[in-house]
């Protein structure tokens, strides 16, 4: 069984490795400021159907590598957004399986290319579906939205490394309401 950390000199207590404030999968900043990608800002969110309208858009073109989509959408959303491999490649294997799309080997690497119903379902939608995905999307805002929540885990952090086991509680009390203070913002009632 791993200690949570200890192995890398982060005491945060039984039991709380480095997410535990946050359950097991950290604390839930995703989205287009979560997990820098680099150059570029990192992964905007879309809706389900906006990966499925884009690639039937980028297919229009000209066929294209699954990989070679991920690229071109985030070009094409002025880098607001860039799909995972996780969203696009079973996107790819349900058009394939609608009959919209097929695919040939080329170098070792699947080549996508529209069926004539995979046409004239890509005619009758969005030319450019990345677009209303990077809509919103403000660095700056980002940046800020960045700082805050890596300053509040660094001050949560100092603590649970530094304090007592009653300050430790209080620190995790402060976390778990701030949380739910926030959710009551989204439900206007904060």
């Amino acid at each position: 069984m791993r200690s949570h950390g200890h192995e890398h000199g982060h005491e945060y207590g039984p039991g709380v490795g480095r997410r535990g404030a946050f359950g097991p999968f950290g604390p839930p900043f995703g989205g287009p400021f979560g997990r820098g990608r680099g150059p570029g800002g990192g992964r905007g969110r879309a809706r389900r159907g906006d990966v499925r309208a884009s690639i039937l858009a980028l297919l229009k073109d000209r066929p294209m590598h699954g990989y070679e989509m991920i690229q071109e959408i985030g070009e094409r959303s002025g880098g607001a957004w860039r799909p995972s491999p996780g969203s696009v490649y079973p996107t790819l294997q349900l058009l394939e399986d609608e009959g919209l799309i097929t695919n040939r080997s080329e170098g070792g690497k699947k080549l996508f290319t529209l069926t004539e119903a995979g046409t004239a379902e890509a005619e009758a939608g969005s030319e450019a579906p990345w677009e209303e995905a990077g809509r919103g999307f403000d660095r700056e805002s980002v940046d800020e939205i960045r700082q805050a929540g890596f300053g509040l885990m660094e001050a949560f952090g100092q603590v649970w490394k530094t304090g007592t086991p009653e300050q430790r509680e209080k620190a995790l009390a402060v976390i778990n309401e701030s949380r739910k203070k926030l959710y009551l913002i989204l439900a206007d009632e904060g």
